[in-house]
């Protein structure tokens, strides 16, 4: 069986994309920092190429926007962790209680509508303290005796805190070189449509970062700013965490909406106070879903709600958390490789007859 040069060249180049396919499978575990360090190389060169074209050494440039960039996350991370070790303890003592105010309360309600059920709290309590019984102590006890015992929990998380920031200079510093690189591999017949494939690629992702950025920054001005109106002592930094991590789609709103209440049920001991601050989380999805999303970002990505789920289950589950880091991007290529298929179909011979 002979193929022609077309064929030939497609075969080759969709073998070399099931091989890259392949690899990225195969290597997810140990790929995970360089992946998380490149999505940050990508978003953050646009600044160190500005401030390169004011004359700043790209060394100075590229430590700076780093710094710059680690200080956020550090200041993220000191934001959330001292409310989970204030709040779990508070939550361990308080359950018990908040339980039998519970049954209380629901038992008549329900004997009243002639369902006589009541709580097994001997069993729900036990479970409850059985879950929430591991402080920080514990939890730094189990992964030191999992570093000692071979595992890998403490060292991979210590040695992606080292890696990442490391491998992020790298490639600040070498972006230019890499890049040109890369346009040298594509055979000289090909770069001007794959330098224009590329481009759109390139802009349709560099929209939909600015304007998630600006959707984050809204929300988190928002969340802070409505929990401290409806009374909740950690507006500040629960809400900013919220805003800030709308960045992962659904996981971080779920995230931020848990911690909230939880954090609502220790302070109010109340059904109102809970379900005023998740009218504040319904009324804040709202306006994502249906004001700030749309004119800010505007969907430049391409991909509905739905599309943005299964973008995530399906890269998570073939890739672990590597694909989740890809899936919108590489989405987004998708999507421009779609359109311009369409295109091509739409002006074939195979279309106009």
């Amino acid at each position: 069986m002979t193929f022609t040069p077309a064929q030939r060249q497609t075969l080759t180049w969709t073998l070399l994309a099931g091989c890259a396919a392949l690899l990225l499978w195969l290597l997810a575990p140990v790929l995970t920092p360089f992946v998380v360090a490149a999505v940050l190389a990508y978003a953050l060169q646009p600044l160190v190429e500005r401030l390169a074209a004011r004359r700043w050494p790209r060394l100075l440039a590229v430590l700076m926007i780093e710094v710059l960039a680690l200080l956020l996350a550090l200041a993220v991370l000191l934001l959330i962790v001292p409310v989970l070790a204030k709040e779990l303890p508070l939550l361990k003592a308080q359950v018990p209680v908040l339980l039998d105010r519970l049954n209380q309360g629901l038992a008549p309600l329900l004997a009243r509508w002639g369902l006589p059920l009541a709580l097994d709290l001997a069993s729900v309590k036990a479970w409850l303290a059985q879950l929430l019984d591991a402080n920080m102590q514990d939890w730094l006890a189990t992964a030191l005796a999992s570093a000692r015992i071979g595992g890998s929990v403490l060292l991979s998380v210590l040695g992606n805190a080292i890696l990442v920031p490391v491998v992020l200079f790298y490639l600040l510093m070498d972006w230019p070189q890499l890049v040109a690189r890369v346009q040298g591999l594509v055979p000289p017949r090909l770069r001007a449509t794959v330098g224009g494939f590329f481009s759109e690629c390139d802009a349709v992702l560099g929209q939909y970062l600015r304007g998630q950025l600006l959707v984050m920054a809204a929300l988190a001005l928002y969340y802070a700013l409505a929990l401290w109106l409806v009374g909740f002592d950690l507006a500040l930094p629960v809400g900013v965490f919220t805003g800030l991590a709308v960045a992962i789609p659904y996981v971080g709103f779920g995230i931020g909406l848990v911690l909230a209440l939880l954090a609502a049920l220790l302070q109010f001991a109340s059904l109102g106070g809970v379900l005023l601050v998740a009218g504040v989380y319904a009324l804040g999805q709202v306006l994502e879903g249906f004001v700030l999303t749309p004119r800010l970002v505007g969907e430049r990505i391409g991909l509905g709600p739905l599309a943005v789920i299964f973008a995530l289950l399906a890269f998570g589950q073939l890739f672990g958390f590597v694909g989740v880091l890809v899936a919108l991007p590489a989405s987004a290529v998708a999507v421009v490789a779609l359109r311009r298929a369409r295109g091509a179909y739409l002006g074939s011979r195979l279309f106009t007859g």
